[in-house]
């Protein structure tokens, strides 16, 4: 298998080129390595409910997430713990796996 090379302008694309397009660019940080994938048959049926709960308890931990990271000394504490793990690739996704299971399936405080 060889490697590509991708031309300058699709090197650092993230998102989708134009609002009408479906195929999708991404590039990880720490590798450099750009990924492509292209949105097929996406649903047009309205969200179940557990998809809704889910969402909104998505937000209120992330939200938790984005207030633990804004204060400098907890934010040092879980960057100690984040460098001594390999399995999670960004200091936020390392985060919410941390506070995860501190919160209920409403998303609320446990």
């Amino acid at each position: 298998m060889s490697l590509i090379k991708p031309m300058a302008l699709i090197e650092r694309m993230s998102k989708k080129v134009c609002m009408h397009s479906d195929v999708y660019f991404r590039t990880n940080k720490q590798t450099g390595k750009v990924y492509s994938g292209k949105l097929c048959n996406p649903s047009d049926k309205a969200p179940s409910e557990a998809q809704q709960k889910a969402k909104v308890r998505f937000g209120k931990v992330a939200a938790a997430v984005r207030t633990v990271l804004a204060d400098p000394e907890q934010k040092a504490k879980l960057q100690a713990e984040y460098k001594s793990q390999t399995k999670y690739g960004s200091l936020f996704g390392y985060a919410m796996h941390k506070l995860n299971g501190n919160y209920d399936e409403n998303g609320d405080p446990a």
